[in-house]
């Protein structure tokens, strides 16, 4: 069967299906040639929508209005049920597939057809690329698309030559009878039409003895070599081991491959970007049509081939993660991909494996499992089915059964959902150095840059972390102290929260000097964390580098000859109090049942019963963030309500505190149980950040709230407090969206009711309420 029609320029031809990246190719060369096509597709990407309009093709769901001049073209994808193909035999119209529009088109041209197994879009366009750079311009098309925008995936050209992809999968390779065919290799593949490889070869038999010039065959592919070598000299050339062209080398170097090829070429090289052993022999392919049409490829241009979307195309190449996907989507052409990737794979290779087909799966999962054993890491995605319906055999849970039948050691497969959850999965699992590899023909594109756009962030980190670690290298912090993405919502009093990107303990001045010069070196910010009692930490975590002061030598107290206390940031206000009461200092009561430590309480001048605690400060020690250690008098410090300037940028090490005057112990304890009293009276007893507003000045923030009848409000896990308005409780299980979202209402119903912009007190911890508000 060859085609039976011509394709005229004027026609109007419609694509049911033009989203393909066979059919979108195919709509563009036709629209250059003077037709007038229009398309449509369920699942058009924005790129290909953009490159159709741009060569003025509508995309709409209607077929041309003239029957007579009329052609639907669709894709075997697409089910004969489908609406428009109703409509279409309804009218009249002609219809046919990709494949038989194709050879319609080229009917009259020189076509050079690349046919085979595996590989052949990317052979394909190492062809169109290697035509152009040597300026004979063959009309093309192509496949799949250039990996960037400007060369196009198809076009007219002006001279007689026209290169195109020939498919094999529905039988519209019949159509074609070429000048000269290109085949890359033979294999068992499309096991929905052809029931084994006799039936396959007799397909390429067939457009052998339709090729009416030369046949260039694979002399290292066993299947083509017995099927085509007795064809005879004139009439076939060969390629690869021992064919008349052949690669005698091949090496990584500069800007891409650099090829050694010998026979008819006599012996000459060329670098082309072909990565492994596999796209080698592509490339060598392809040079050898080029030599026997007798144009030389410029060696500049030859080496700038952009390379083909999906076929390992990078995605992500930082200096700590590479992200590559590639349309392997058989055994074969799996094997080869791993092969080709592995030496590039510093550390874990890690392959996210979309099977196409239920019928390729069914005739393939023991191969399947074999090949992917190689890999370190591997989830498996739902089959994707291309129009075939789901049977017993081919779907996941029969591949999954395949690989614990094959006995083959190597990765245990991990089944991922194709949304985002799944997409997180595989983002949260990469650890520096991966190769993660996205393979398969389907829908895998798609979920594979979700998956970029949460590792980049990744990479970054990762960045940010190995430079932190590069400047801590040879310094004496115990690493046990140092941890990557160390939860914070237990280091907190209301107990919410997401991680630290990386945390720390320093047990020492010098040690805390030494984390912040490697800190400011990485370009990591840098937050203090207390007893986390004034603070709400985002669900998403802080990124950067939290210091706790921690170790129990920050928490001490000395009794200078004076009398003043010389007390460490990481004391606990609630230990300050008992030791004053046992020892008889005065004038630390108020402090009682702030749930902080010193080094917090300065820093936002925390205060209660009408105190203050810089009014029992006499000097602070703090070191700021480019680690130089500083002493100040209170005198010198600018001291607001909730704040202090030169501590906001600072991190507090100790203080000097001055009691009110000796006392008596039981006065002492009396005043501090009064003031328990009062606290535990009028505060919740549930985990809660602390007062989450200011008070405006001359009121109370708790009143204006409770006045408006907002205590009991509640938003998930996280309410206004029935005992104190001005408080937020966790109930057992809130989120950080929680408090947000009440913080929001509290201050919508304040302002529009009572005039007042309450501002928050608590801090939004390594973040901005200006944010989130």
């Amino acid at each position: 069967m060859t085609a039976d029609f011509s394709i005229e320029s004027g026609q109007c031809i419609h694509f049911v299906g033009i989203g393909g990246m066979g059919m979108a190719p195919l709509a563009l060369v036709l629209a250059e040639s003077g037709c007038r096509v229009t398309g449509e597709d369920a699942s058009l990407s924005a790129e290909v929508a953009r490159r159709l309009e741009a060569r003025g093709i509508a995309i709409r769901g209607e077929l041309p209005a003239d029957p007579d001049r009329a052609l639907l073209v669709h894709s075997s994808a697409v089910a004969a049920v489908h609406p428009r193909l109703r409509a279409a035999r309804a009218r009249g119209l002609r219809i046919c597939r990709r494949g038989e529009a194709l050879a319609a088109y080229a009917h009259g041209r020189r076509l050079i057809a690349v046919a085979g197994a595996h590989g052949k879009t990317s052979t394909c366009a190492m062809l169109i690329h290697a035509l152009r750079s040597a300026g004979l311009d063959a009309g093309h098309v192509l496949g799949g698309l250039f990996a960037d925008e400007t060369t196009p995936p198809a076009g007219r050209g002006s001279s007689d030559w026209l290169v195109a992809e020939v498919d094999e999968s529905d039988g519209t390779i019949d159509a074609f009878a070429p000048e000269i065919t290109l085949c890359v290799n033979l294999d068992l593949d499309h096991c929905d039409r052809y029931a084994d490889l006799e039936a396959i070869k007799a397909a390429f038999r067939g457009l052998a003895d339709r090729t009416r010039g030369t046949l260039f065959f694979n002399r290292g592919c066993p299947v083509s070599r017995d099927l085509f070598g007795p064809r005879g000299i004139g009439s076939t050339v060969s390629f690869g081991p021992g064919g008349d062209y052949d690669l005698l080398g091949s090496v990584e170097g500069g800007a891409g491959r650099v090829l050694s090829l010998g026979g008819r070429f006599g012996q000459t090289t060329a670098r082309v970007r072909a990565r492994g052993a596999f796209n080698a022999l592509n490339a060598c392919a392809a040079l050898a049509v080029a030599d026997f049409l007798g144009v030389a490829p410029d060696p500049d241009r030859l080496a700038s081939f952009p390379g083909v979307r999906r076929r390992q195309q990078v995605l992500l190449e930082g200096p700590h993660l590479t992200v590559m996907e590639d349309y392997a989507h058989h055994p074969s052409e799996i094997a080869a991909l791993l092969e080709a990737i592995r030496p590039s794979a510093p550390g874990r290779l890690v392959v996210v494996f979309q099977p196409h087909r239920y019928s390729r799966t069914a005739r393939f999962k023991a191969e399947f499992a074999a090949v992917l054993a190689g890999a370190d890491r591997l989830y498996l995605m739902d089959v994707y089915p291309a129009a075939e319906t789901p049977f017993q055999g081919g779907e996941l849970v029969d591949l999954l059964e395949a690989f614990g039948a094959s006995g083959t050691p190597g990765a245990r497969p991990r089944v991922v959902a194709d949304d985002e959850s799944g997409r997180a999965e595989v983002a949260g699992e990469c650890r520096e150095g991966d190769f993660l590899l996205f393979v398969g023909a389907g829908s895998i594109d798609q979920f594979a840059r979700g998956v970029v756009r949460t590792v980049a962030g990744f990479d970054q980190r990762l960045g940010r972390l190995t430079r932190f670690y590069q400047a801590m290298a040879g310094h004496r912090p115990a690493l046990d102290t140092l941890r990557i993405d160390e939860p914070l919502a237990r280091k907190t009093t209301i107990g919410i929260g997401g991680m630290a990107e990386l945390y720390a303990e320093p047990t020492s001045v010098e040690d805390l000097q030494t984390l912040l010069a490697a800190a400011h070196e990485a370009v990591l910010p840098v937050h203090i964390l207390g007893r986390g009692s004034n603070v709400i930490i985002p669900d998403e975590g802080v990124a950067g580098l939290v210091l706790r002061l921690h170790h129990p030598d920050w928490g001490r107290i000395r009794r200078l000859d004076d009398g003043r206390l010389l007390v460490g940031a990481g004391l606990r206000l609630k230990e300050l109090c008992g030791q004053a009461c046992l020892r008889g200092w005065p004038g630390f009561e108020f402090l009682e049942g702030i749930p902080g430590t010193v080094g917090g309480a300065l820093r936002m001048n925390a205060g209660a019963m009408g105190r203050w605690i810089f009014e029992i400060v006499d000097e602070v020690h703090f070191v700021t963030l480019e680690g130089e250690m500083r002493v100040v008098g209170r005198s010198d410090l600018s001291i607001r309500y909730r704040s202090c300037d030169e501590l906001g940028d600072a991190i507090v090490v100790g203080a000097i505190l001055h009691p009110a005057r000796e006392g008596e112990v039981p006065a002492i304890r009396a005043r501090i149980e009064a003031f328990r009293e009062r606290r535990q009276d009028s505060q919740p007893r549930e985990p809660s950040a602390g007062c989450i507003f200011k008070n405006p000045e001359g009121d109370s923030a708790g009143r204006l709230i409770d006045e408006l009848g907002l205590k009991g409000e509640r938003v998930g896990r996280a309410e206004i407090s029935r005992r104190h308005a001005n408080f937020i409780i966790n109930l057992g299980g809130a989120t950080a969206q929680d408090v947000i979202a009440l913080v929001r209402l509290v201050r919508e119903r304040v302002g529009r009711e009572k005039g007042i912009d309450l501002q928050p007190e608590v801090l939004l911890y390594g973040g901005d309420w200006s944010d989130v508000l």
